[in-house]
């Protein structure tokens, strides 16, 4: 695969999340009118079977206070 195509899937698997996502939290703020603050955690988790078992897999996780007021 080359790298173009590789970022270009990279690229779409990231805005499809970010879409949706946004219209969960969008919609369960909107479900929960009194909620002042969500504490919310995102994960990138490597489903790849590697060959190789040595290969490191993909961790990622990344925290954030969404502020609803």
């Amino acid at each position: 695969m080359s790298d173009e195509m590789c970022k270009k899937d990279i690229r779409g698997l990231l805005k499809t999340f970010g879409v949706m996502a946004d219209e969960a939290i969008v919609g369960h703020i909107a479900k929960n009118p009194n909620l002042s603050k969500l504490n919310l955690k995102v994960t990138l988790e490597d489903n790849t079977k590697y060959s190789d078992e040595s290969i490191e897999k993909i961790s990622l996780e990344v925290t954030k206070d969404i502020n609803c007021k």
